[in-house]
């Protein structure tokens, strides 16, 4: 019999490219309650933890002994294990309980209670938890910014208009190690540009990235990443302990350090140790916690197919997005590498951190085409900006971003452009072209963008670390060349530097050099009419998208040719057996002047006649002022009409074909789907019309159905229609009308 057509089509979906298995416990391939996974446990003496979840202290690996040591505050321990995990869970989703006895609760947990805990939440009261245990307040957003062909005015032209866009954090990273110099400074320059303002970092090995951060080309790092075994760790050459001498390396000099960790890494190293990959990330937090950083990238990051291939991976990427909230660590929740195939899976996995809110609802949202993605093709990118500040305006959340429009953007990628132009040419650097500068503005992606001497920029790049060029030069540079106002911003953000403002908890930078962090922005949720609420300017400024027309402007604009139908009286009973009556709606050729396609009035009416007179009847033409509904139109034509035969339409162009014997809302033929009427389509109306009149058979007019039809244009049509419906007069009986050519 062969297969079944539905499953075959089915089976080509997108998200059937996707993979998935079953889980393999001991292999570390099973998202949460590995049966390897140790129980809950601590014993404390002389204020020293000397058995965690099951392992004596003598058995300790490097992260027992770290986490032991660094990430429990056994001051509380004692107590916090001993609370009941479903009394601390609902905890998490009481907003009685505020965030500050939270966290201070989860201070005292080892890694296998906070998973115990976490277990018993479901993914909506995870949401919930999320919300409220954020560090900071307000959501904020952070963007990647690269090129294949690393050009640096398309780097600071995406910057610049990222910026504009809301994005608080950009991070760049490099296709040839040796250009990190000249991306660094393309991005910082890009970075100050507009009325934005945002922190940068340059994704690199972490010694050349301490460098460029020490010289003032960057203002945080998040490349330090842990691993929740002690092979995996030892495979980098790390330890915790090396982790936190780097993280204190940064914060020393005012740079801004989050940790990288994800759900998977050790099963994707082959270092599982056979426990569970949210028992694993969990260790990997608190070691975090331990080494004194501010937060967090997590949401299994680059690793994220290999959670969703297994049953509840979404579920665990969102617990650990929470378990970091929880350890008062600032989260930048993921969601930027690629999740999947299925556009629906996609959006569904971000929807966990983008409702409840997140520090950073992406830990790069890639602003330029996947294929200009060097860190690997993002979730989402240039093309799905649209989609996210609708889904904004939609669900009046904030994710972050703000809706921008086209020649505000054109104006600052060309003045980031330039600005590199100018810096490059003061610094001595391989010359940016104005050719460069120019396809920058309007680029889709580096395809568009002129080549590069890429050995001269190499070896540029090298000079410029070897002389030791930092963030003062590139400020004088800018100052010099008639940029000052950028060159203030990044002054600004030096000052910061030096300062410390921004190295606590979830800080970014607000235009003016102002620092919003969970210090003056604490995350004060409790229930409804609490924590963070769209205020009424952020609301306004997400509501207006460019492709939100005005609906007053809607169904004015001109039809030519323009049509009149001039009332001359009460229209009267015809009597003559080969007469149609075309009986129009009250703002037909009036008010209103074409159809939702766009049709004008007039030619569709000539259609009609045309094709009522092609059969060799008569048409009279009405306007019915006491209806809009379209039924009743061709109801009352039919009243009218000499054969009893009629043509009912709307203004915006719904048509039905109607007998005198008929009730209102029966019919002859309908044409419900306005927009897929053709003058043609009107002829054929016209002719059945008059095949009707004649009692001659008659094929249905062929209307394609179009499912999205009213998707489309179900605004237009509710517009249109209320329009229409301003027009009636119930007291008025069908006039008479002359049509003519305004």
């Amino acid at each position: 019999m062969g297969g079944s057509k539905r499953f075959q089509s089915r089976a080509g979906r997108e998200v059937n490219r996707d993979s998935f298995i079953g889980e393999w416990p001991e292999t570390g391939l099973i998202v949460t309650d590995s049966p390897y996974d140790p129980a809950p446990s601590v014993a404390i003496h002389d204020g020293r933890i000397v058995e965690m979840d099951g392992r004596p202290e003598a058995e300790f690996d490097i992260l027992d002994r770290f986490i032991a040591l660094h990430a429990i505050d056994v001051a509380i321990a004692e107590a916090a294990m001993a609370t009941d995990s479903t009394a601390l869970a609902r905890m998490l989703v009481d907003v009685h309980a505020p965030r500050t006895a939270v966290v201070r609760m989860f201070a005292g947990l080892t890694p296998a209670k906070i998973v115990e805990v976490i277990r018993s939440l479901n993914v909506v009261e995870m949401m919930m938890a999320l919300q409220k245990m954020r560090a900071r307040r307000t959501p904020s957003n952070q963007a990647h910014v690269t090129n294949r062909r690393e050009n640096p005015a398309l780097l600071a032209a995406d910057a610049a208009e990222a910026v504009e866009r809301g994005f608080a954090e950009l991070e760049t990273t490099v296709g040839v190690a040796r250009y990190a110099p000249l991306n660094a400074l393309a991005v910082l320059i890009g970075s100050a540009t507009g009325r934005g303002a945002a922190l940068t970092q340059c994704a690199v090995e972490e010694s050349l990235g301490l460098r460029l951060a020490l010289l003032g080309l960057t203002s945080y790092a998040e490349t330090l990443s842990v691993y929740g075994t002690e092979k995996a760790f030892r495979d980098g050459d790390d330890t915790p302990w090396s982790k936190a001498f780097l993280a204190s390396a940064y914060a020393s000099r005012g740079i801004k350090v989050r940790f990288t960790s994800g759900t998977g890494s050790e099963a994707l190293m082959g270092h599982a140790e056979a426990r569970s990959m949210l028992y694993l990330e969990t260790r990997c937090l608190m070691a975090i916690r331990g080494a004194g950083s501010q937060g967090v990238q997590n949401g299994s990051i680059s690793c994220i197919a290999l959670p969703e291939s297994l049953p509840g991976g979404v579920r665990g990427v969102l617990a650990e997005n929470l378990i970091a909230a929880l350890l008062d660590l600032e989260v930048a929740s993921g969601n930027d590498a690629m999740a999947s195939h299925s556009s629906i899976r996609k959006a569904a996995k971000l929807m966990l951190q983008f409702l409840p809110g997140a520090d950073f609802v992406f830990s790069g949202y890639s602003v330029m085409p996947r294929q200009d993605n060097l860190f690997g093709g993002g979730n989402f990118d240039a093309d799905d900006l649209d989609d996210y500040n609708i889904l904004q305006r939609d669900m009046q959340a904030d994710g972050g971003l703000r809706p921008a429009r086209e020649p505000e953007v054109l104006e600052v990628r060309h003045r980031a452009a330039l600005a590199v132009q100018a810096v490059f040419e003061e610094l001595a650097l391989p010359p940016v072209s104005g050719a460069e500068v120019e396809a920058a503005v309007r680029a889709y992606s580096s395809e568009d963008m002129p080549e590069r001497n890429v050995v001269a920029d190499l070896e540029a790049a090298g000079e410029f670390l070897r002389r030791g060029r930092n963030g003062v030069d590139v400020i004088r540079a800018l100052a010099r060349r008639g940029f000052r106002d950028i060159a203030e911003k990044i002054l600004t953000v030096q000052k910061l530097r030096v300062s410390g403002d921004y190295l606590q908890t979830s800080a970014l930078v607000l235009p003016g050099g102002r620092v919003l962090s969970a210090i003056n922005d604490p995350n004060d949720y409790q229930g409804p009419g609490t924590g963070y609420r769209l205020s009424a300017e952020r609301a306004a400024e997400i509501d207006a998208i460019p492709q939100a027309l005005d609906p007053r402007a809607i169904g004015a604009e001109p039809a030519y040719p323009p049509l009149r139908l001039d009332e001359i009286g009460d229209a009267a009973a015809g009597d003559h057996p080969r007469e149609i009556v075309i009986a129009v709606g009250p703002a037909f050729g009036g008010t209103l002047q074409a159809t939702l396609l766009g049709l004008p009035h007039a030619r569709v009416l000539e259609a009609l006649i045309q094709g009522v007179e092609e059969d060799g009847l008569t048409a009279r033409v009405v306007k019915i002022r006491h209806t809009s509904d379209c039924g009743f139109i061709g109801h009352a034509g039919a009243q009218l009409s000499g054969s009893g035969i009629a043509i009912g339409i709307q203004s915006k162009g719904t048509t039905v074909i109607h007998r005198r014997d008929l009730e209102p809302l029966d019919n002859l033929e309908l044409f419900p789907q306005a927009p897929n009427l053709t003058l043609d389509s009107y002829r054929v109306i016209g002719r059945n019309a008059a095949k009707y009149a004649k009692r001659e058979p008659v094929l249905p007019v062929p209307v394609q159905i179009d499912n999205l039809a009213r998707l489309k244009y179900i605004v237009r049509t509710t517009i249109l229609h209320l329009k229409e419906t301003e027009q009636v007069d119930p007291a008025r009986p069908p006039q008479e009308v002359r049509a003519r050519h305004a």
